[in-house]
């Protein structure tokens, strides 16, 4: 029955939402103000997408009764990762890891490589994985490298990940593996849950509407992704991804080699002797052997092969202009002596005639460079990765956050996800403003990262739910923009009186007001009873964070430049209130508050609409409402009082 009103909800919001905005872009945009009335329409055109996409993964809603019995021989390695976490606490996780039920084994995955670690591990009987010299000067990929790195050393069928903070509760295999049954399966994810998270939650970290509807509603769409912690993954899965990842990395080197080589020739027919057979010869054979290879890659042929035979060819050009370097260098030696024995000085010097210089240095003394580009590109011709230290990178190296570009690749492999509904791991969440921040730029950055490397809309091996279903998730961090809009629009007409609206006409109104009711009426629907308050106020609160996590990640992706990995702190930070942190928010809020003064004082002086200037005061105490999470999250000391208490004593709640 809740799936029957989920979907009717869903039917009307979109019906309302598009005959909303399909009214707004055609018969109400001022443009007298378009600077301000189109982008206003633009980001509720953004918003509209963003629900309608929201609409469509509660649509398949999947509720899952539980896992099969979990096969007992299923091996299964437990890692904890982990780089300057507290050693207590990643001992206690290891600890409550090691009483887990199910047969596995335990192993401390310190990217820190700390002795005193690797001793409390050995003396608690438990694994424990550093990376070793062959990750020395070359990149890292921070967690997933980690993980990429113990891959190689262990060998379960089946790998528990958690963070070092995330304490598992004894029957987390015992829950979960069964799911594997299905050979199809690569991942179980389940929620990620923190016991030191006030009921208010003036952080806005337990996220019950993403590890709840969304993510069931992921699962009905076989979508539902890896999420770093809290997961099972098939190592076979992992594995294939790396082989495949692998293969894949090397022919875009292989072709980028191929085609760089391509321009070189034609810069070396140019700048070489045009004179000379021999190196017209040799620049029309290596040619010919680069687009022999691109053909055969088109074919499908082996890369190893390929390679080699081309690399052959080349250095045979190579060897022929050698020998002509070698040739043309002794006749010159021979023309000289021949020249100094026919010209000696008055002082008895030898000298070389004027007529004799100006034919030297016309001549092309070297063949061979005009080689020498080509060669050096060729040189790239390898199917080693000798810049990575190891070839086989399961987990997605491509952003900060390794965790959707895996699932994202698997599901494009064929592979099958699932998300279990129940908590089965405590975790610590951030304690204050600045830790907050930091964890949600860095998920922010690694999403917009995938996005631009690796868009689903366009990845092959992904159904069409699936495409959507990722880049949903990826969509609502573009919401940074779209808030700018919705907190300019009021200040200006407040202030200036320009409305970014042909008019506020029964049109208007008619459309816009049940569309926003059935809006908020689907977010309840689908939560079930879930708040969903504090997730909405933080979509717009957060405004520069998302800003800054797109312009950073287009600038890595785009222009190389670094973004460098911060782990989030599992301590509070030292220090009081951090009003820095929200300064943008803070100008915004004063100007927000000022407009409503001055909008009211023209009202009351007779120099304003009256409907325009409640409406847009209404408009100002809504956002004003949405910002004032952000007074409580910067003066929030943390929640202690729970600390303390077992897992088991944690289970009220649920997600």
């Amino acid at each position: 029955m809740t799936r029957f009103w989920t979907r009717l909800i869903v039917v009307l919001t979109a019906i309302l939402g598009l005959n909303y905005v399909s009214w707004r872009w055609t018969a109400s945009l001022n443009w007298d103000a378009w600077w301000i009335s189109v982008p206003l329409v633009l980001a509720e055109t953004y918003s509209l997408i963003d629900v309608m996409l929201f609409g469509m993964t509660v649509w398949k809603l999947k509720l899952r009764k539980g896992a099969p019995e979990a096969p007992h021989d299923a091996t299964v390695d437990v890692f904890i990762t982990t780089y300057n976490e507290p050693l207590d606490m990643v001992l206690a996780t290891a600890r409550a890891a090691q009483r887990i039920r199910h047969p596995h084994s335990t192993w401390i995955l310190d990217d820190g490589a700390r002795p005193e670690l690797k001793t409390l591990a050995e003396q608690h009987g438990l694994g424990y994985v550093t990376r070793g010299e062959d990750w020395t000067d070359r990149p890292r990929h921070a967690k997933a490298g980690n993980l990429n790195n113990a891959l190689m050393v262990t060998h379960g069928e089946f790998l528990l990940i958690l963070d070092a903070d995330q304490v598992p509760e004894p029957d987390i295999l015992e829950k979960t593996v069964g799911y594997f049954n299905n050979r199809r399966v690569a991942l179980v994810q389940t929620p990620q849950y923190f016991n030191n998270v006030p009921a208010d939650d003036p952080l806005g970290s337990q996220a019950p509407l993403f590890y709840g509807p969304i993510q069931q509603g992921k699962d009905g769409w076989n979508a539902a992704f890896f999420c770093g912690s809290n997961a099972i993954l098939r190592r076979e899965a992992l594995m294939q991804l790396g082989l495949v990842g692998y293969v894949k990395e090397t022919e875009k080197s292989i072709r980028r080699a191929l085609a760089a080589s391509r321009s070189a020739i034609r810069h070396a027919r140019k700048s070489a002797d045009r004179e000379s057979p021999l190196i017209a010869r040799v620049l029309d054979e290596v040619e010919a052997a680069t687009l022999e290879a691109q053909r055969q890659m088109d074919d499908g042929g082996p890369l190893g092969e390929i390679t080699y035979r081309v690399r052959r060819r080349v250095d045979q050009a190579v060897q022929a202009l050698v020998m002509a370097d070698v040739s043309a260098l002794q006749a010159d030696l021979e023309e000289i002596a021949a020249m100094e024995l026919a010209h000696v000085g008055e002082a008895g010097v030898p000298v070389v005639a004027d007529d004799a210089v100006k034919r030297m240095s016309a001549r092309d003394w070297s063949p061979l460079g005009a080689l020498e580009s080509v060669q050096a590109v060729l040189d790239a011709l390898s199917v080693e990765r000798n810049d990575e230290a190891q070839p086989v990178m399961p987990l997605a190296t491509i952003s900060v956050t390794e965790d959707m570009a895996t699932a994202m690749r698997m599901h494009a492999m064929g592979w099958e996800s699932v998300y279990h509904h129940e908590i089965l791991a405590y975790g610590l969440a951030p304690e204050d403003l600045k830790t907050m921040l930091t964890q949600r730029l860095r998920w922010a950055q690694g999403t917009i990262q995938v996005m631009l490397r690796e868009n689903p809309l366009v990845q092959r091996g992904l159904k069409l739910g699936q495409r959507l279903m990722y880049f949903a998730t990826m969509w609502t961090y573009l919401s940074g923009y779209a808030a700018v809009i919705y907190f300019a629009a009021p200040i200006i007409y407040l202030l200036l009186g320009i409305l970014p609206v042909a008019s506020l006409s029964t049109d208007f109104f008619i459309r816009f007001v049940p569309f926003m009711i059935v809006n908020q009426l689907l977010f309840a629907v689908a939560g079930r009873g879930i708040s969903t308050w504090r997730g909405q106020q933080y979509s717009l609160a957060l405004f520069p964070t998302w800003i800054k996590a797109c312009s950073t990640a287009a600038r890595n992706v785009w222009f190389g430049r670094p973004l460098g990995f911060a782990v989030t702190p599992k301590a509070r930070q030292s220090g009081g209130p951090s009003w820095s942190l929200i300064r943008p928010q803070i100008v915004v809020a004063v100007l927000l508050a000022a407009a409503a003064v001055v909008g009211l004082v023209r009202l009351a002086a007779g120099l304003a609409e009256p409907l325009g200037t409640l409406i847009n005061v209404a408009w100002v105490i809504f956002d004003l409402a949405v910002m004032s999470v952000l007074l409580r999250a910067v003066r929030y000391k943390g929640f202690e009082s729970v600390v303390e208490s077992k897992p088991q004593e944690r289970k009220s709640g649920g997600v």
